[in-house]
This record gives structure tokens, sequence and C-alpha cells, in this order.
């Protein structure tokens, strides 16, 4: 029998206060300063919606962060290290749920993705 003691998170992220990621963690730190500055009026992390489809609970989504600006726009910012097909489809989702109220212009929904995942493409590449 093997005892596992650290289960290491498949892309190698490093949960930093509270956040599921360094970079995660760091965009938080600038929202905050954004609200100091007075930038954006507040902002919420790591908030549950729910997704539907003509009425019906499909799942939910854990978006990382609600940003709501002065001008009383909501923007939802997903941030991104890596991108998975199980992802990509559930965004899709996401995004369709909000799509009227994106037209009318109070609802932006932005990706924030990590500039590089060297590490991450280092390991893992194919061997030819």
């Amino acid at each position: 029998m093997h005892l596992v003691k650290y289960r290491y998170n498949k892309f190698n992220n490093v949960k930093t206060a509270g956040y599921d990621s360094k970079f995660e963690a760091g965009y938080a730190q600038e929202l905050e300063l954004r609200k100091k500055a007075k930038d954006i009026k507040d902002w919420e992390a790591q908030k549950r919606i729910e997704l539907r489809v003509n009425g019906e609970l499909i799942t939910t989504y854990k978006i990382d962060f609600v940003v709501y600006h002065n001008d009383k726009t909501i923007e939802y910012v997903e941030t991104k290290g890596y991108e998975t097909y199980d992802w990509r489809l559930r965004w899709k989702l996401f995004v369709a749920n909000f799509k009227k109220e994106i037209e009318r212009g109070e609802v932006i929904c932005t990706v924030e993705k990590q500039l590089s995942n060297w590490n991450y493409f280092k390991k893992y590449k194919s061997k030819k």
C-alpha cells in the first residue's frame, strides 16, 4: 500500500492566499488597488453562477472574479494559465447565458491569460 503525502495539481499551480494560483492572487491584488484608486466600485472572488438552458439548471460555474464598475456594468473575469477543452465548453455556455446583457452593454466577459506557460510545456512536451 502506498501512502500519498502530497497531491500536486496537474498544472503545477501553487495555491496562494486562498486563490487557485499565483496568477489569480496577483490579479486580486490588482483589483484591490483599482478599488482603492476608485477606478472600480467593488469586486468579488470565486462566485458561483448557475448555468441554465431553457430554464433548466445544467451546471454551476465558479467564476474567478466579478468586477462592479462605476458605470454600473458588471465584468466577469476568468484568469487562465492553461485552457482545457472542458473549460472552453463551459466558458461558451457561460457567455451564452449572458448574451442579451452583453448585447445591451450591461455585462462584459473577459479572459485574462497568463503570458507564459513555459514550465508546463517544458515538462509535458511530446518527445519525438
